[in-house]
């Protein structure tokens, strides 16, 4: 059994268990160096988070672990095809692999497929059915928000 199939499988076994506990059938593993990092299954029938998916908790739990942010060679393990918020994550993380088990097609019949999302996100925001628009907001006679915030770091760096 090759690495990545191995972690698969406990990512698939993470979302069996989850789904014996009344969940949904998500689960990830975070993994850097072939190592486990950390795990995650979706908890949002536990917590009414919409954004506590597997591969959130998984992230989120890695970061704590290793006291960073930063994710780079790290590897994401996923029973299901990420969804772009989980996908995004990955990315301002510093993932460097994500490989997942089901993919949307095998869970388009059971209402657990995210291609509509991608779909909807790939076209201008004028397109999309969220009302989405940019209104620029300035506080007269204080610095620029992010200047302030730049500013802030310059003894952090």
């Amino acid at each position: 059994m090759t690495e990545d199939r191995g972690f698969l499988c406990q990512a698939v076994e993470l979302a069996r268990a989850n789904i014996d506990e009344g969940g949904r059938p998500f689960g990830a593993v975070v993994v850097r160096h072939g190592e486990i990092v950390a795990t995650g299954v979706n908890e949002i029938h536990t917590t009414n988070d919409p954004t506590a998916h597997a591969e959130m908790s998984a992230i989120r739990a890695a970061s704590r672990k290793l006291g960073s942010p930063d994710l780079s060679g790290c590897a994401v393990y996923a029973s299901g095809h990420p969804c772009p918020m989980c996908m995004a994550a990955m990315r301002l993380s510093g993932v460097n692999k994500v490989a997942y088990a089901y993919s949307n097609e095998d869970g388009a019949p059971f209402g657990l497929s995210t291609a509509a999302i991608y779909e909807e996100l790939a076209r201008p925001f004028a397109q999309q059915s969220m009302a989405i628009s940019y209104q620029p907001v300035r506080s007269e006679g204080r610095a620029d928000l992010y200047e302030q915030w730049s500013g802030s770091r310059a003894g952090k760096r």
